[in-house]
C-alpha cells in the first residue's frame, strides 16, 4: 500500500483551519535549544509551506536565530482547537534565500517593515514610547519611498524529518499518525497509540 503525502494531508488540514479558525490559524509554536541544549519555546507565524518545508521570519539577532545559529534543529506545533486537530513538525533548519526573504518583506505593511528596522527584538528597553520613537525615526528615514529589508531580517526553513498528525476523538481515542523521513522524498507512515 503506497504511504500517504504528508505535504498533501498538511494542505489538506491546514485549508480547513484557514476556513473555520477563528484566531489565526497560522500561529505556531517553535521551540528551539541553545548551545548547552536549554529549550524556549514561543509562538510565530507560518509563511510558506511546501515539500522543501516550513517557513517562518524574524529578527536575526534574536534569541530564537541565535538558538538556531548555535543548533540548527527546531520543533513546530500547529494546534487548530475548532477543528480538534493538531500538527507537530521537527527536524533540521536551514535560512531562506535572500530572494524569498526579500520578497516575503515586500509584501508586509509599511509598518510591519518599519518595526523591523525600529525594534532590537528581545532586549530591554526604557517604556513603549522608546519603542515609538525608533518607528518614527525609521519612517522618517524611508520617508515615503520604499523600506528594504534590513539586514539583521530574514527567514528560516524547518525542513521536516518527522510529521505527527493528531486529532481528538471521543474518550481520548484520539487518531495519531506519524510520517518520517527515510529520504529524499521517501516517508514511512505509521500510527501511533493515543
Amino acid at each position: 500500500m503506497p504511504v500517504p503525502d504528508p505535504f498533501a494531508l498538511f494542505d489538506e488540514w491546514f485549508a480547513a483551519a484557514r476556513a473555520t479558525e477563528p484566531d489565526d490559524p497560522t500561529a505556531m509554536a517553535l521551540a528551539t535549544a541553545d548551545a548547552s541544549g536549554r529549550p524556549s519555546v514561543r509562538m510565530v507565524l507560518l509563511k510558506a509551506a511546501d515539500p522543501r518545508g516550513f517557513v517562518f521570519y524574524t529578527n536575526l539577532e534574536s534569541p530564537k536565530a541565535s538558538d538556531l545559529h548555535a543548533n540548527p534543529r527546531a520543533e513546530l506545533c500547529l494546534h487548530w482547537a475548532k477543528l480538534e486537530r493538531q500538527v507537530r513538525i521537527g527536524g533540521r533548519v536551514e535560512a531562506v534565500t535572500d530572494a524569498e526573504a526579500d520578497a516575503y518583506f515586500a509584501s508586509r505593511p509599511r509598518l510591519s517593515q518599519l518595526g523591523a528596522w525600529a525594534s532590537l527584538q528581545s532586549q530591554p528597553m526604557r517604556d513603549r514610547f522608546e519603542l515609538e520613537q525608533s518607528v518614527a525615526l525609521a519612517g522618517l528615514r524611508f520617508n515615503v519611498g520604499k523600506v528594504p529589508r534590513p539586514p539583521h531580517w530574514s527567514g528560516f526553513r524547518v525542513i521536516p524529518e518527522r510529521m505527527e498528525f493528531w486529532h481528538q476523538r471521543p474518550f481520548r481515542h484520539h487518531d495519531r499518525q506519524v510520517f518520517t523521513r527515510t529520504g529524499d522524498s521517501a516517508w514511512r507512515h505509521a500510527w501511533l497509540f493515543p
